[in-house]
């Protein structure tokens, strides 16, 4: 296995980290204000004293599942009918419209309507990340079908294969480079949404905890919240890279 490149990225990204954290002190002494800007030395206290009493943990495992139960619904709707839509073109110009209607609508605006109807509680986030996770996967699945080699299709469908072993054994593994990637989108616009949805409509969570702690001036606290998201959301993206390089090498490494 050739480590050079793995070890190049890593003092790239190290270097860049050490020049975030510099700066960030360097502004954060010139603000001389622990409440609007502390320096990494004391959030790194403040996120050592929640870690060791475990907040920081069960708030960032709630979030967390929050998004795992968001991915698994939206994939769970979004993949059949990306699949349906890429397969038949009459069906797709009867649901495109209603998609590309509510597209472009951020699933923040849904929030006031969406505490009507859910309250506060696991309801609301997970509806919110759900529909921001949703729009990319089903398009994304598309492409994919889309881009499937129609030579394939005709190939199985004149030797008799039925359509449903044509979908899984033709269709899916040639678009799943496609859906990959468009849940690697979905991740990310999922993981990006749970801030906004918890900061309203949840009773926990990273966002809860935010808001939580800004309310108290605690900026330290805050910071170290928001840094959680960060470093979650970077496990989020490098697992579905992982999951790209491992099952879909071929487009992986062009």
């Amino acid at each position: 296995m050739n480590w050079r490149r793995p070890i190049a990225n890593a003092g790239v990204y190290l270097r860049t980290m050490a020049v975030f954290i510099a700066v960030w002190w360097l502004v954060a002494i010139w603000t001389d204000n622990p409440i609007l800007l502390p320096t990494p030395l004391i959030v790194l206290e403040a996120a050592s004293e929640l870690a060791l009493d475990l907040d920081l943990f069960r708030q960032a495992g709630i979030s967390f599942g929050r998004m795992v139960v968001s991915i698994a619904i939206a994939s769970s709707l979004a993949i059949p009918l990306g699949l349906t839509m890429g397969l038949s073109p009459l069906f797709e110009k009867v649901v495109d419209p209603t998609i590309e209607v509510l597209r472009p609508i951020s699933g923040i605006a849904w929030i006031p309507l969406a505490l009507f109807i859910f309250g506060i509680g696991n309801a609301l986030p997970v509806f919110i990340m759900t529909y921001a996770a949703f729009f990319p996967i089903v398009l994304g699945t598309v492409l994919g079908v889309r881009t499937v080699d129609r030579r394939l299709i005709d190939a199985a469908r004149t030797m008799g294969v039925p359509q449903r072993t044509i979908v899984l054994r033709v269709v899916i593994p040639a678009a799943l480079p496609s859906l990959l990637v468009a849940l690697r989108v979905g991740v990310a616009l999922s993981w990006t949404a749970v801030v906004a949805a918890e900061l309203i409509g949840a009773p926990s969570g990273l966002g809860y905890a935010i808001q939580w702690y800004r309310e108290l001036l605690m900026t330290p606290q805050v910071m170290s919240f928001i840094a959680m998201i960060g470093v979650i959301g970077y496990i989020c993206d490098a697992g579905v890279r992982w999951l790209n390089r491992r099952y879909t090498p071929w487009a992986a490494a062009r």
